[in-house]
């Protein structure tokens, strides 16, 4: 069995039920989620041995946050406890033309403030085979940036596939920093995972003939982009997600994988959306779990595509499917009838 380890934080989310606006009414759901624990419970529920790592807090939230990961099967084992807080953000889901809201209260988690020291990747990277980051996680600080170019040089050393999902968030940098930030540690990276914005925000390099906001995408523009993208850090793969927002209720949904020498795309799927959240994470699982497997070029787009799509389709950060569930709707059963 395969052992990935990912490395971020989890935070506590609330959010009004159902499509309710903030504070609609009195009650909102209390869950967990976050990039890279959304990514380790997805490969936990697809089989593989899935290692967590993060620092949370001692007190009955950063547990429960704990036993929610391992109730999925994921190792956390190696979560380091102690600071103060665990980061916490609002989301306000958005429904046809109204987009999504999601607010940030994160500032002086336990793994904001936590320390190289922290975290001993000689015992962390013990029999592992991937690690998974996202541009998230150094985002929320230097030391955290330190705190992952560590990890990424120990992971090097050991002959570790290294992913990195590009996530940029405007709320926690900005592009200069992302930039200096990001180019340093793309060059310990051999899968790089973006989205139709990242490559644009990140390193100023953009698909033509695109138009994100006005649902015009032009899906071999983003061949240029992963071309530019490997040229620059030598990646072995890169993975681009084309998302086509018709609205908040309704995307176009699809992806392709290059390897510097052939491009591949899935087929599209047109998504009526639960809940987004969680969805590049949900692509980046399946792209993980499906190079690990073995399965070709194609077969490897299909499944990580189609994982995403059904994340859609449920409420809350993780994706709570099966492999069997993906391959059947990367086959081409997407009719969604009753199962009996």
């Amino acid at each position: 069995m395969c052992k990935v380890v990912t490395f971020g934080e989890i935070m506590l989310r609330l959010a009004p039920n159902g499509y309710y606006r903030f504070f609609q009414q009195d009650q909102m759901q209390a869950t967990f989620g976050g990039g890279e624990a959304n990514v380790a419970v997805s490969l936990a529920n697809f089989g593989l041995e899935s290692l967590y790592v993060t620092k949370l807090p001692e007190h009955a939230i950063g547990q429960a946050a704990v036993d929610h990961l391992r109730s999925f099967g994921v190792d956390i084992t190696k979560i380091v406890r102690g600071g103060e807080r665990v980061g916490i953000y609002y989301l306000e889901k958005g429904a046809s033309q109204r987009g999504s809201v999601c607010i940030y209260d994160r500032a002086h988690s336990s793994i904001a403030e936590a320390a190289p020291q922290d975290f001993d990747w000689n015992i962390i990277f013990a029999d592992a085979d991937w690690f998974h980051f996202t541009g998230i996680t150094p985002a929320l600080g230097d030391n955290l940036a330190e705190i992952c170019r560590q990890a990424c040089m120990a992971a090097k050393e050991r002959n570790i596939k290294i992913s990195c999902d590009l996530n940029y968030r405007g709320k926690l940098w900005t592009r200069e920093k992302a930039r200096q930030v990001m180019s340093e540690l793309c060059q310990y990276v051999d899968v790089c995972i973006a989205n139709e914005e990242d490559a644009k925000d990140v390193f100023g390099i953009e698909a033509e003939n695109t138009d994100i906001y006005g649902g015009k995408l032009d899906k071999e523009g983003y061949v240029s982009v992963a071309k530019q993208l490997m040229e620059q850090f030598q990646f072995e793969k890169v993975a681009i997600t084309l998302r086509t927002s018709l609205s908040a209720s309704d995307n176009d949904w699809a992806g392709m994988l290059y390897d510097g020498t052939d491009s591949y795309f899935s087929k599209e799927y047109h998504l009526h959306i639960v809940d987004r959240v969680g969805g590049g994470d949900s692509f980046g699982a399946g792209l993980i779990y499906a190079l690990l497997s073995g399965k070709n070029m194609k077969d490897t787009i299909e499944f990580a595509v189609a994982a995403s799509a059904l994340k859609h389709s449920i409420e809350g950060d993780f994706n709570r499917v099966s492999v069997a569930e993906v391959e059947k709707l990367a086959g081409g059963d997407g009719s969604g009838r009753v199962q009996r």
